[in-house]
């Protein structure tokens, strides 16, 4: 009982654990995920609105620039040289440079600065060329790497017309996307200590820029990698807990860059956004362990006081069981929960003689069960193995012959079916009844199961003709109607014989070649007798039956 309140208070302790662990604990893990979700989002959207401020200031400066420039001076060299270099110098927004593209797409007219082998790139099949000679508007190119540079760019282009409103070249600012001047505030802030930006761009399925440099221009993992990346990539704008590409279990925040179609991920790993609901984790379990060993030792220490009564009677019957004292009720001193245990024990005094006697009869009938057949009274298998191994040494000492008869009801299973088990077991009560009338106390009749039987004799001086005897007498017997519960039943049995004088064999072989012969019996019509013969060391040999008894 000590131990039980003690474990009862260490439970109520582990219950207060499992509330604060696994009801307090997620609730303010929600509370504190919201409103980190909250803050990540605001400032995932002051980054985009940034983004999309750098990206229409410089679609209006390459629009402002292109409509500035002179038409003439696509056949002027120097002159639109001299024009790109200003223009680049006094406002350089396009920290990769500006260049004047030739309106077949086959080199440049200018650049500046100038790039090794930039002037001699056929830009006709790019995709912001194309877009801005069909486009009366500035665009902007699908982000890549520069053929020239081999860095990470996005073009910014817009077409220059002349009074009759042809194309006579093409302005473009490069912007490099792994360099300052650009994205800047994307590329400088971070979240936390590993938190970072993504910029994506859905309908190039490309990382346009990241905190993490390695992954500029990488392309977007595959569907199912990033359920949350899925969600986006279709249109969802908001908050969630996914798992990234790399395993990492990350908070992100999804706004979109308006001018460009583009999104923004904010994420930060869940590990350090959730670290004061795990350092809430930490602290609860270390006052928990302290409270818990607190009160088991409190307990421990003050419940031997109480239960002092309790255990003093515990020691006496102690002392009973063990023998050092003579069994006798105990004093009952008072009339309280010790009290009640020590009348209940004292009328347990009073009832172990007579349950005493009831276990010793129950004793005995488990040791009969042990070896007999519970419905018949019979003896079962493993006595029928005993007695046919002693008779099989006897045998062996005194040259006397063995028989054993193995018996199989005909026809017994449609009582089973028609009448039900009940009527079944009374035939087979009797059955085992007519089996034993007539058998000498030598002998051994054992039910194997269901409605086998078999008959053991021993001590024969020729078991052929007394097995033969015996067998006429069990058929005999069998065939006589059953009467049980006013109907009447007849039955047959099949009966197969071994004999056995001489060599040694086992007891399970004998009992085989007996059920043998019961099989050759039932083979040769029911209702009669099949020898297998004696068993020498050459092995058993068949014989006919001596009489069918059918």
């Amino acid at each position: 009982m000590k131990f039980r309140l003690v474990a009862l208070g260490a439970g109520l302790v582990m219950i207060g654990v499992i509330v604060r662990f696994f009801i307090a604990l997620p609730m303010f893990q929600a509370n504190v995920q919201e409103l980190v979700a909250t803050q990540q989002l605001s400032i995932a959207s002051y980054v985009a609105r940034d983004i999309d401020h750098s990206i229409t200031s410089r679609l209006e400066l390459i629009n402002q620039f292109a409509s500035e420039l002179p038409s003439e001076l696509a056949s002027q060299p120097d002159a639109l040289q001299t024009w790109v270099k200003d223009r680049q110098q006094i406002n350089p927004l396009f920290n990769g440079g500006l260049v004047v593209v030739r309106p077949d797409g086959r080199g440049l007219y200018a650049e500046y600065p100038r790039v090794t082998g930039r002037s001699q790139l056929d830009y006709a099949t790019s995709d912001w060329f194309m877009s801005a000679l069909r486009s009366s508007k500035p665009v902007i190119g699908r982000p890549t790497r520069g053929r020239a540079s081999g860095d990470p760019i996005i073009i910014f282009a817009a077409p220059v017309r002349d009074t009759g409103g042809s194309v006579v070249a093409v302005l473009a600012g490069v912007a490099l996307l792994n360099t300052p001047g650009f994205l800047d505030l994307m590329q400088e802030s971070q979240l936390g200590a590993t938190g970072g930006f993504l910029l994506i761009s859905p309908a190039d399925q490309l990382f346009i820029a990241s905190s993490d440099p390695a992954m500029i221009l990488a392309p977007t993992p595959p569907p199912g990698v990033n359920h949350l990346h899925d969600r986006a990539m279709a249109g969802y704008r908001g908050t969630g807990v996914t798992i990234n590409a790399k395993g990492r279990e990350e908070l992100s925040a999804i706004v979109t860059v308006p001018s460009t179609g583009w999104f923004m991920v904010a994420h930060i790993p869940t590990k350090e956004a959730f670290r004061p609901v795990e350092e809430l984790r930490k602290f609860m379990f270390k006052t928990s362990a302290i409270f818990l060993v607190l009160i088991m030792t409190v307990l421990l220490i003050a419940l031997p006081r109480i239960l002092r009564p309790l255990t003093d009677a515990a020691r006496a019957i102690r002392d009973m069981a063990d023998g050092k004292v003579r069994l006798t009720p105990l004093p009952v001193v008072r009339d309280d929960e010790v009290g009640q245990l020590l009348q209940g024990f004292n009328f347990l005094v009073h009832r172990l003689r007579a349950e005493e006697s009831a276990r010793e009869a129950t004793e005995e009938r488990l040791k009969f069960l042990a070896h007999h057949d519970s419905l018949t009274g019979l003896y079962n298998r493993t006595m029928l193995e005993e007695h046919l191994e002693l008779a099989l040494g006897a045998m062996r000492r005194d040259g006397s012959q063995i028989a054993l008869l193995f018996c199989d009801l005909d026809d017994f299973k449609g009582i089973n079916d028609n009448y039900g088990h009940t009527t079944g077991d009374a035939v087979l009560r009797e059955v085992a009844r007519r089996l034993t009338e007539g058998r000498r106390r030598v002998d051994t009749v054992a039910r194997l199961g269901g409605d086998e039987f078999v008959i053991l004799v021993t001590g024969l001086s020729d078991a052929r003709t007394a097995a033969n005897l015996i067998a006429e007498q069990c058929l005999t017997a069998i065939s006589e109607p059953f009467e049980i519960d006013g109907k009447i039943f007849e039955l047959g049995m099949s009966i197969g014989i071994a004999t056995h004088a001489g060599s040694a064999v086992t007891s399970s072989y004998l009992i085989a070649q007996a059920d043998i012969a019961m099989y050759q019996a039932k083979r040769r019509g029911k209702e009669g007798l099949f020898f297998m013969g004696s068993i020498h060391a050459s092995g058993p040999k068949e014989q006919p039956a001596m009489d069918t008894g059918a």
